[in-house]
């Protein structure tokens, strides 16, 4: 099926052809890049639009910018300064609005106020916070003075919390008190508390306070700390032998700092922030990405995809704890002077209509949600949704993995009224920005994230790397650097050549599984790798499995995901017991707070059975692939490598 776009639509679009906007743009890449760069804001040009040393790739060498100046500074002295730069509303329906002007004075205050405990260039800023203003406001100050921001996604548990503070080595950890997750309150600080035992990098926490009356409580458990009350919130001295000195209110640091702060001057190659992404061994990788590149990449993409015009209001319903909200939420629709509007509830809370009532309520243009929340509100049929005005919206969007068919034409149908297309976008942590999607311009096959983006040289080949024929799955590469390229994994340059660059020499190895179709529309299968996608967040098979062996009742445990209605994918574990251990369903139930506790809620497993023994090939790793294929009842394929 090819749905082709209205005349409207067309006629509204910065790309009219793609076909040949595509060529020139891969017959010479770094033109095409270049050009667009140059309606960004630059400190100094750059001397060379690519440096390419296999496989690294820097890109605006010599140059000299700043996300943030782009984002904020560039407006101030236009009219964009007057324009609402974020609208947040919380889940119980109040709302604040940002202009870019105060969005700048209230970035500046915590800026200033990290400087003001001793916060330099290169320093690392964990950011442990819910979907609320200050989440950004941190995010954005952070870069303005130079500093990394290493964002943790608020439903993790404080063991996951700690692997990334310690990773990152972290000098401040940003979080908030608590905060209200739909009928229930979330004691994040705590959180925060069990992560910082043994600590020796963070030196400050800072302090939001979400929720009225709730306070920090004593902690003088951590290294004989002793509490003491200041007119100027809470502060904590920490015994010597603790790195940590304090712990601050958010409101109390930044009401005391001036809404002028200098955005500092970045080299293009800067390390703007790491995040962390589940790999297929248990430690998650810190994704490093810089200033430049990052910066021409999210830009491009969102203004062309999306068809981005000054008086848009895009709603991404992600959050910035994944690389979307990044991305889409925050940087790209500030770099393009548009609204940016954030919701800090659920899809479904107070009710299943509060996603329509809002898009109806704040004139949405443009929707960008996943494909999960799509099916989870298939659920309640087409009436919730038909009741309300979305006649606001000019384009749909789709993220985080591939969306079937049904979910598509359902979408289309009942949110976009058959007359808007749906931009179904690939990419990953790792590149930053689109890279399979389509413009809205072209015509749609349900199901299909359409072709590559302009500058993106990509193919499904084998796993010697020959292009496989039409309507085969392989794997997915990409032959040539692009701006919004990750740097390297954090602290572990071997990590980033061994998993993205020598599975398949000379190119970038995404992990997913795809196929082209005769017209050329590409189709996302799913991954190759063992990462199982819950409800569009990444879990390694080996941190779950890792999770469980953490039971000391555990012996083995293998860990495969199963397709899901509603969330994609859901956990089944299979889990070898230690001698003298008998199954139960208590041991079941046991099992499942052992790894809500290691990873969080999002980790639960859906199912778990108990096994004798695990299909392992001779150097004894487990083959989950067999698994997967047994309970699906597919075939198995080769098995000559397993030792039983």
């Amino acid at each position: 099926m090819l749905i082709n776009p209205k005349p409207v639509t067309v006629e509204g679009s910065y790309v009219k052809d793609y076909e040949k906007l595509y060529k020139d743009s891969i017959e010479n890449p770094e033109a095409f890049w270049g050009n667009i760069a140059k309606e960004l804001f630059w400190f100094k040009p750059w001397d060379k639009v690519l440096d390419w040393k296999y496989p690294y790739a820097r890109w605006f060498t010599g140059g000299q910018t700043n996300i943030v100046y782009n984002a904020l500074d560039r407006w101030l002295k236009t009219d964009v300064s007057e324009k609402t730069a974020l609208i947040w509303v919380s889940q119980d329906g109040t709302d604040k609005k940002f202009t870019y002007k105060e969005l700048n004075e209230e970035v500046s205050r915590f800026a200033n106020g990290l400087k003001s405990l001793g916060v330099k260039k290169g320093d690392k800023v964990t950011i442990y916070l819910p979907r609320i203003p200050e989440q950004f406001i941190a995010m954005l100050g952070c870069l303005k003075i130079g500093a990394v921001h290493s964002v943790v996604y608020s439903g993790f548990s404080a063991d996951a919390l700690k692997n990334r503070i310690d990773d990152a080595q972290a000098k401040v950890v940003v979080c908030s008190n608590a905060y209200p997750y739909g009928k229930k309150t979330i004691e994040s600080f705590k959180n925060v508390k069990e992560a910082l035992k043994d600590n020796k990098t963070v030196k400050n926490v800072i302090v939001v306070k979400r929720i009225e009356g709730a306070t920090i409580p004593v902690l003088n458990d951590l290294g004989g700390a002793q509490r003491s009350e200041h007119a100027h919130g809470v502060k904590n001295t920490v015994s010597s032998d603790q790195s940590l000195q304090s712990y601050l209110w958010w409101h109390e640091l930044v009401s005391k700092q001036d809404t002028i702060c200098l955005t500092e001057i970045m080299e293009a190659t800067d390390t703007a922030f790491i995040l962390y992404t589940s790999g297929t061994t248990g430690k998650p990788k810190g994704i490093i990405h810089a200033h430049a590149g990052y910066m021409v990449g999210i830009y491009t993409t969102l203004k062309w995809v999306f068809d981005i015009k000054p008086d848009d209001i895009f709603w991404s319903t992600a959050d910035a704890g994944w690389i979307t909200g990044h991305s889409y939420i925050l940087y790209s629709p500030l770099i393009n002077g548009v609204t940016t509007f954030v919701y800090e509830g659920t899809p479904d809370y107070p009710d299943i209509e509060i996603w329509w009532k809002l898009i109806e309520k704040y004139k949405v243009t443009k929707f960008y949600t996943a494909p999960t929340a799509i099916r989870a509100l298939m659920k309640f049929g087409e009436e919730a949704v038909k009741k309300h005005d979305l006649s606001s919206l000019k384009i749909l969007g789709s993220v985080g993995e591939p969306i079937n068919p049904e979910a598509w034409l359902w979408y289309y149908k009942n949110v976009g009224r058959e007359q808007i297309p749906i931009m179904d976008t690939w990419w990953q942590t790792e590149t930053g920005m689109f890279m399979i999607t389509p413009v809205p311009s072209v015509g749609l096959k349900p199901g299909s994230a359409f072709k590559p983006f302009f500058g993106i040289d990509a193919d499904v080949v084998d796993d010697k790397g020959n292009k496989v024929p039409i309507n085969t799955q392989g794997y997915l590469i990409i032959k040539k650097p692009w701006p919004a390229m990750f740097l390297d994994v954090y602290n572990n340059p071997a990590r980033y050549k061994e998993t993205y660059f020598e599975k398949i020499p000379n190119v970038y190895f995404a992990g997913d599984s795809a196929k082209i179709d005769e017209d050329g529309y590409y189709w996302i299968t799913g991954r190759n790798d063992d990462v199982i996608k819950v409800s569009g967040h990444r879990l390694g098979s080996a941190e779950l499995e890792s999770a469980f062996v953490s039971n000391p009742k555990v012996a083995e445990a293998a860990v495969i995901g199963k397709p899901h209605e509603v969330k994609g994918e859901s956990i089944k574990a299979f889990i070898i017991l230690k001698v003298g251990i008998q199954p139960s369903d208590e041991l079941k139930a046991e099992l499942v707070q052992t790894v809500r506790k290691s990873i969080g809620p999002i980790a639960t497993p859906d199912e778990i059975d108990f096994v004798e023994k695990l299909p392992k090939t001779r150097s004894g790793k487990i083959m989950r692939r067999v698994l997967k294929a047994q309970e699906l009842g597919q075939p198995v394929g080769d098995v000559s490598t397993l030792e039983d």
